[in-house]
């Protein structure tokens, strides 16, 4: 059995780990700031006017607040580089991070929804007006918060999770006007309870969603996008290849991909030769630039493993 365990990085290199990180430090921090100086704002309105609903967005705006302020923590931590304990580097912290925000979310969702339902058997007097102009300035800041954070959504799932925050927050600062407008015609104070709980149930699947794809990452599960058993054909098909096993595909951060496999080649292959080939096809043909490919002449007994 030959050794020959190579590791290629292709173009991407190590340079392509650091994906937009300064752009999305910038686009972060602005949008932190115009949240937090909101978000008390609302918060005083909140209780100034009784609404529960104004609440429920002053929450959700507060979740925006740690989501953003993580985010940035987790965007700057993860510009680290690898260490002698950490040789992936930190990168994988933004993953954590979008997985507490989705925590967060779901916890305050849970509460609003919870007392949404005491309130609507309790209804409290609400003055509409005041709640019409806070919710009115909060639509603001969230659409400004939105159009600096859209540019870096699809680049990290650090971003979009603070990007789905915000998103959420400004379709709550729209149901608030719209409950704040009916109270004010009709003076049935309960519409406030039920925008309320309408907010947080149409949050949760979202976030959701939010947690699925970052579990899913943490578990190493093959990156969204990526047809295992065709790559596994392709490589098979590459000249001198007789089989690849012990095949693993996974990412590290949501927008990379990182590849290990043995491949047994067959008689008389150039091993340095084949493994060149895989590497070149995997980056042409499947965008994987981070591959570690062990060819093998003998097998190693990894075969009838797990691993398989």
């Amino acid at each position: 059995m030959t050794d020959d365990s190579s590791h290629d990085h292709g173009k991407g290199g190590h340079a392509g780990h650091n994906h937009g990180a300064g752009a999305s430090t910038k686009r972060l921090t602005i949008a932190l700031g115009l949240t937090t100086l909101f978000l008390i704002a609302e918060l005083i309105g909140a209780f100034v006017f009784d609404s529960l609903a104004l609440l429920s967005d002053a929450a959700h705006m507060f979740t925006d607040s740690a989501a953003l302020a993580i985010a940035l923590a987790a965007v700057k931590i993860g510009q680290r580089p690898p260490d002698d304990k950490r040789t992936f580097g930190y990168r994988r912290f933004e993953i954590l991070a979008a997985a507490f925000n989705a925590i967060l979310l779901f916890a305050v969702a849970g509460y609003v929804l919870v007392e949404g339902v005491q309130r609507f058997f309790d209804p409290r007097p609400v003055e509409s007006v005041g709640m019409l102009i806070v919710a009115s300035l909060g639509l603001v800041v969230n659409l400004i918060s939105m159009r600096i954070l859209a540019g870096g959504k699809d680049d990290s799932l650090n971003v979009k999770g603070a990007y789905l925050e915000v998103w959420a927050d400004m379709l709550g600062s729209i149901g608030v006007i719209g409950a704040a407008i009916a109270i004010y015609v009709t003076k049935l104070n309960w519409i406030d309870p039920i925008v309320a709980i309408a907010i947080g149930l149409w949050v949760l699947p979202r976030t959701w969603t939010l947690l699925r794809d970052t579990t899913h990452i943490l578990l190493q599960g093959v990156p969204r996008g990526f047809d295992l058993r065709a790559i596994r054909t392709a490589m098979n098909e590459v000249e001198g290849v007789t089989g690849v096993h012990d095949f693993h595909l996974w990412s590290v951060a949501g927008d990379d991909a990182s590849l290990t496999a043995h491949v047994a080649l067959t008689e008389g292959a150039d091993a340095e030769a084949t493994r060149r080939a895989l590497a070149e096809m995997l980056e042409s043909k499947f965008d994987i630039h981070h591959a570690t490919i062990q060819t093998e002449t003998e097998p190693c007994g990894d075969e009838e493993s797990l691993h398989r």
